[in-house]
């Protein structure tokens, strides 16, 4: 029997918000132990918490970039459970009235730039736990209290993904979203955006979902993909053997492979959710709304997509440059001075151009490079003033620099060997030096043209037009 697999996923990403969720408390990463806290993140008795108002912002444009209804009138609300990294054996969250519902993404699934539309259930605001440390320098445990407190949003989506890859597209789309809004910095080493995987499968054809299994522990989208398709594997080697599947949670073990049995799963009713007493309803204003929605910038896959049609660019070049915005910005602005082709633009960004940024740890905005350089130096290689290899030594001088190309150019003798008299002795030269290779060509081995080229462009200097020159050698050899 053919099975399909249904997958719906919770993602949790923490908000970069300067203080906590609750209390006054520094929002960051890495400090000392036990340093960022205070009673009130660490629930202790007679202590009352303040909603931190950037929270819900960040919350309201991330439900307005997915498409959702926002609720404008809404509250937080207890989640009862004891666990020992959350002191106060409850969690303040959202249960019935979320502040984000109803709204999807359109995940971009192939390099074709296709798009399936994932449903996204709801988004709510919460507060994080703390950390456990384990080690086997010490018996026990010890607890890190710097996480309690920090602001979380839950992002939950209907399961409509069919596929380990489908649930990839959904969550590359979630993070790169959060990164373009910049309220998220989503470091998975550093547990910024972490998610729980619910995973059922059924017959194929079948309209009835099978009985889910939840997914605990999964800290990268990778291990997503490793953790859907070793579940689904799971369940139908269950099914096939007439097993039956139970709800429950389980705990994946990237490391090892495979996922283990934490405990049966637990329904709304067992969190005995009630209305935060502590905290006012929220209530968001309709003109705060309309700013809050009028800040959301243009989304990644919209960029993508856009970039793909509008400037005929690969998958590939649109996707790196939707993942950069200040990329995508540069390139647009060479791309308008109408000067060069687009994939020339992309071709140099993506490449030399990263290359020499990064060897300095560097972005482009700490550059000289401006987009009338950049264009002005690629006009001159398309239309044959310089070659690719001396648009090489041209950029390396201008990019951090006030030259401009044609000062490279002039200053450095750089300028292509065009005329067709003065490449003929090169040629001539370079046949005559190299008999063996020429008979190679003339039996068949045509991948020597390709070397006799490079000989003519040493020769050259790298001055002569290489186009021209292979040219000349085609015409050469063939007589």
């Amino acid at each position: 029997m053919k099975y399909e697999i249904v997958v719906g996923l919770e993602v949790h990403a923490e908000l970069n918000t300067k203080t906590k969720i609750y209390c006054g408390c520094k929002n960051s990463f890495g400090s000392m132990v036990n340093s960022n806290c205070c009673p009130i993140c660490t629930g202790m008795p007679g202590t009352l918490p303040t909603l931190n108002k950037s929270v819900v912002d960040y919350a309201v444009r991330m439900g307005y970039a997915l498409h959702c209804s926002i609720n404008n009138i809404c509250k937080m609300d207890r989640k009862n459970y004891f666990y020992p990294d959350l002191p106060k054996a409850y969690q303040i969250s959202q249960f019935d009235i979320p502040l984000c519902e109803n709204g999807y993404i359109d995940a971009i699934v192939d390099e074709e730039g296709h798009t399936k539309r994932i449903g996204v259930t709801r988004i709510h605001i919460e507060e994080d736990a703390g950390k456990l440390i384990h080690s086997d320098d010490f018996a026990g445990s010890l607890v890190d209290f710097n996480r309690c407190g920090v602001p979380l949003i839950e992002i939950v989506s209907e399961p409509d993904m069919r596929s380990s890859a489908e649930a990839k597209a959904y969550l590359d789309t979630i993070k790169a979203t959060l990164q373009y809004l910049g309220i998220s910095d989503c470091k998975m080493q550093e547990g910024s955006i972490r998610c729980d995987v619910n995973v059922s499968v059924r017959p194929e054809g079948a309209t009835e979902f099978g009985t889910r299994v939840e997914m605990k522990n999964v800290n990268s989208f990778s291990a997503t993909v490793r953790a859907i398709e070793y579940e689904a594997a799971r369940q139908i080697e269950i099914l096939e053997n007439g097993g039956e599947i139970h709800q429950e949670t389980r705990r994946w073990d990237d490391i090892a492979g495979k996922n283990i049995l934490l405990r049966s799963k637990e329904d709304a009713q067992d969190y005995r959710y009630f209305p935060e007493p502590d905290l006012k309803t929220i209530y968001v204003e309709e003109s705060r709304l309309a700013e809050l929605k009028a800040s959301i910038p243009e989304l990644p896959n919209d960029k993508l997509l856009r970039l793909m049609k509008q400037y005929k660019l690969p998958y590939f070049d649109a996707n790196l440059m939707a993942e950069n915005p200040d990329k995508a910005d540069y390139f647009e602005a060479v791309a308008a001075l109408g000067k060069c082709q687009p994939k020339n633009i992309s071709n140099w960004l993506l490449g030399d151009i990263t290359r020499i940024i990064n060897e300095k740890n560097l972005i482009l905005a700490d550059t000289k490079l401006s987009a009338e350089k950049l264009a002005d130096m690629l006009a001159m290689i398309e239309t044959g003033e310089i070659s690719t290899t001396a648009g090489k030594t041209v950029l390396e001088e201008i990019i951090f620099s006030d030259k401009t190309a044609a000062d490279v150019v002039e200053e450095n003798g750089l300028r292509q060997m065009n005329d067709t008299g003065a490449l003929k002795q090169v040629v001539s030269d370079i046949l005559a030096a190299n008999p063996k290779v020429v008979e190679d060509y003339r039996g068949g081995k045509t991948n020597a043209l390709g070397f006799l080229v490079g000989q003519c462009m040493r020769a050259s200097k790298g001055k002569g037009n290489p186009n021209i020159l292979r040219e000349m050698l085609e015409k050469a050899l063939n007589s």
